[in-house]
Formats: structure tokens, sequence, C-alpha cells
């Protein structure tokens, strides 16, 4: 038998092997933080006279900051420090920057914009451009303060758009996660012209009655992953428009709102073609629509082609599986030129909140071309809905399968 000093030692080595487990634990930094880097120089804004009242409007301070950030010749941070509520009008973060990539913007208290729409020139509160390698994190607040402005939204009265709370213009190898967006004046968050953007870990939240609140909005970029987020707002929770390739959206809960959708593609005539988008890994709680392609009547000619929608959850969805050639257009004596083909919805399952689960309505002048069907299960959200079918028109449906309800025996 062991000694009792014997067992003494035992008992304060193990507690001392698990003093040090347990600091190693806590000293790992969690997957949504940033590590700091060497030699990384940080530009707090409240030394540039930023003031984190609420009230004070600190542009100018703001743009100093970046100003003295991307001058730098090092690793540079932007910082905005927690506890504050930085309150400013519309900002341009211009490249290119001298700074050693990556340079960061870490949000970590709240910043809210001005709801004087006389203060934005442009459509954008936080306009980023021409950058390459920028980080946007810190887990903080991005508060566009709609509520004020939305009765001038297009969508209320044919006013104009409102100002996007972010924009990234012209940037590569981008990434922004671990944030909070709040009531945006208009879309959350944009990319456009941009390429190898990484966006995730963002919450995006606004009423369902907010118009234009897009959570996200693409167009012409390439290599753009949208992953682990979660999205509620008053219009598409990720929108994808023209010009864009490889993009993959995944890991996405989406509601309220308008879907993930694909456009709207066909508005304008100088639109380019779109190719090569994943939405998968996904759930829609109690939205208009889940799978969604939309393109304008009269449209310049353009292709959508090879579009996955695979591996997604409905939950009281209205429209879980939808393309609309016809969506709300000023001419529709015309019928759309944007050709879709190899189109794929595939495992999606669910509820529908609506009689018809699957509504397929292509273009008389440029038909759907493949598109597959296939393992589809959807069935009445509630007992008010007795039966539900699929509608097709002008596509080629290619069915695979266990399909619920029964894929459309004509389709012309």
């Amino acid at each position: 038998m062991a000694s009792c000093g014997g067992r003494g030692i035992f008992i304060l080595a193990f507690l001392v092997l698990l003093f040090i487990v347990m600091n190693e634990v806590q000293c790992q930094p969690l997957p949504s933080e940033r590590r700091q880097l060497a030699n990384e120089a940080i530009f707090d804004v409240s030394k540039f006279k930023a003031k984190g009242d609420g009230k004070t409007d600190n542009s100018q301070a703001l743009i100093r900051t970046w100003l003295a950030a991307c001058g730098s010749g090092g690793p540079a941070k932007v910082l905005i420090p927690r506890g504050g509520n930085f309150m400013s009008s519309e900002v341009v973060f211009t490249g290119p920057c001298n700074a050693t990539k990556p340079i960061t913007i870490e949000i970590q208290g709240t910043l809210s914009a001005s709801n004087d729409i006389s203060a934005y020139s442009q459509q954008a509160w936080i306009q980023i451009e021409r950058v390459d390698g920028v980080i946007v994190t810190g887990g903080g607040t991005i508060d566009g303060l709609g509520a004020a402005v939305w009765k001038y939204s297009t969508r209320s009265n044919k006013g104009a758009r409102l100002p996007v709370s972010i924009i990234f213009m012209a940037v590569q190898n981008t990434r922004i996660f671990n944030l909070k967006f709040l009531n945006s004046m208009g879309v959350h968050l944009k990319v456009t012209d941009s390429r190898d953007v990484d966006i995730s870990q963002l919450t995006i939240t606004a009423p369902d009655e907010s118009p234009n609140t897009d959570g996200i909005h693409l167009s012409s970029s390439t290599n753009v992953k949208i992953s682990s987020s979660v999205i509620g707002t008053g219009d598409d929770c990720v929108s994808i428009g023209e010009g864009t390739e490889n993009i993959l959206v995944s890991g996405v809960t989406c509601g309220p709102g308008h879907g993930l959708s694909i456009g709207s593609l066909g508005k304008r005539k100088d639109e380019l073609s779109l190719k090569g988008i994943t939405v998968r890994d996904s759930t829609l709680i109690g939205t208009t629509n889940g799978a969604r392609i939309k393109t304008y009547h009269d449209s310049p000619t353009m292709e959508a082609s090879n579009i996955i929608f695979e591996n997604l959850v409905m939950k009281g969805v209205r429209n879980p599986i939808l393309i609309d050639q016809h969506y709300d257009s000023s001419n529709r004596r015309k019928q759309s030129s944007v050709r879709l083909s190899d189109i794929h919805f595939r495992n999606i399952r669910g509820t529908t909140a609506s009689p018809i689960a699957i509504n397929i309505n292509c273009s008389s002048l440029v038909p759907c071309l493949k598109v597959e069907l296939a393992n589809i299960n959807l069935t009445p959200f509630n007992s008010s809905i007795t039966n539900i079918t699929s509608s097709c028109s002008n596509a080629n449906i290619i069915p695979r399968g266990q399909l619920i309800p029964a894929a459309p025996v004509r389709c012309k």
C-alpha cells in the first residue's frame, strides 16, 4: 500500500498537470478570433478624435484612422474599441495600401449610421474599395438604424434606393467574419467587382417588413464563399446577381426573408452571364421563397448556367422551389432572353406553406434546359393545405429519385 505522503505527491502532480492543460486550452484563440500579427500597429479610432457617444459624426475621424493604417509600412489594424457607439455618416476606405497584407478593420464596439439621407452622396454608408487583403471582424455591431428611413425606400414609395451598410468594391483576398449587422437602410452587405472573398459567421437581422434589406448581395464577382451565417431580413437572405462565377453558399439559416436567390437577372442592358453557383446545406424558415431563380422580361441576351441547390431544409416556406422568368418588370409583352441551363435541385426536404411546392416557370423565348429535380420530399406545412403539386412551363425537366410532389408530367 502506498504511503499517505506518496498519495499526496501523486495528487499534487495531477493538479499541476490539470492546471497546465486547462491553461493551454484557455489560451487557444476561439475559431472566430483573429490572431494578433507580429509587429502589428494598432490604429485606435479614439486616438484620432473619434467619440463613442452615439451622437458625434465620426466619419472624418474614421477616414483619418484608415489613411494612417493604410499608409503604414507594416501589418496594421484599424480598431473600433468595445464599449463605445461610434456614429458616422458616409465613409470610404480606399486602397491600394502600403501596409503589409492583411490590413484589418476590427469592430469590437458598435458602428451606427447617420439617418440623415442627405449625408450620403453614394449608395453606401461604408465603402471599402481597391484593397488587396482586407479583414473585417471583431465581434461588434454594424447598426444601420434603418427604421427611420425605410419610408423613403423604392419598395415603399418609388423613392431612391437607400445606402448599403458595407460595400466591398474591387477588392481581392478579402475576409469578413464574426460581426452582427442590424437594420440596414438598404442592403446589409454587398460585394461587387471583386474576387476571392470569404464571408462567414455573420448575424444579419432586420424586420420582415423592412424594404430592400437583402442580407448579402453579390454581383460581378468571382470566387466568393458565404458560410455559417444566420440571416433574417425583409428581402433575400442571399441574392446572387449578374457577372458572378464560382460562388458557394453553405451553412446559412435564412428567415424571415425572400429566400436564397439567383437574380434578379436581366434588368439592365449591360448585364453579364452567370455560372458556377452552388447553394447547399442550409435551412430556410418561414420565408416567402426557398431556392429561387428570377429573371426580368425584355432582358438582354445572357446565360445563367451550372446552378446547384442541394441539401436544403424548408420549414413552412411558401415557394420552396421556384424558377420565375416573369419576375416583376415594366414590359411584360416581351419574354425573358436569359437562357437558364444545367440547373439542379437535389435533396430538398421539409414543408411547404403553399399548394404548389415546385414551380418551374421559364421563358417561351429561351426555354430552360436540363432542369434536374432529384430526391425532393416536400409535405404540407399545416392542415389547410390538403394537396401539394408541381407546375412547369417551357422547361426540359430531368426527374431522378423520389419526388414528392411528383415532377410535372407535361411541361410546355
